[in-house]
């Protein structure tokens, strides 16, 4: 084999490869443009955060949480059209669907001290704690929907769907 055997192999090996090397080159912009479109736009400067995000930011009041959560479980009464045997079940069912007090956020300063996997522990017996609270609900409106008639479980279907953004998911109610 003489130099033209040597540099075939190589030229041979390039050729092979390049277009293994654009289709990479393409999927990784293609992936980096879909990240930039993903990407929302910075808020303009001044601008009213939305009205989900100051809650989220200390200014939640429970207060007007607790308002508007009666009145919709008043109209949800009215529209049901409870019989008197029935109230029972609702009063059970609206105690269970309180919300907890706040649970405490963990301490920056206290979770910067704890190691990584003392961490994740803290973090799962929080997610387990709100699973437990989820499960109570879930098991109260079991109770509740049981005692219902027939024309009231569609009421509460109906209800329930529009309280939580129908079919689309969500938390997108209005009230």
């Amino acid at each position: 084999m003489g130099v033209a055997g040597l540099l075939e192999g190589p030229k041979e090996t390039i050729m092979k490869l390049a277009p293994k090397h654009l289709i990479a080159t393409g999927l990784l912009a293609a992936l980096g443009f879909a990240a930039t479109a993903q990407t929302p736009p910075p808020a303009a400067p001044g601008a009213a955060p939305a009205p989900m995000a100051r809650e989220h930011h200390g200014r939640f009041d429970p207060a007007k949480m607790q308002e508007r959560m009666a009145r919709r479980q008043a109209a949800l009464k009215q529209k049901l059209q409870l019989a008197p045997a029935q109230e029972s079940a609702w009063t059970a069912y609206t105690s269970a669907m309180k919300p907890p007090a706040r649970m405490q956020r963990p301490d920056h300063a206290e979770f910067a001290k704890l190691t990584t996997p003392e961490r994740v522990d803290r973090m799962r017996a929080m997610h387990a704690a709100r699973a437990a609270e989820m499960d109570k609900r879930a098991d109260a409106t079991k109770t509740f929907y049981a005692a219902l008639t027939a024309e009231q479980k569609k009421v509460f279907d109906a209800e329930s769907m529009h309280r939580r953004g129908g079919h689309h998911g969500g938390r997108h109610h209005k009230g």
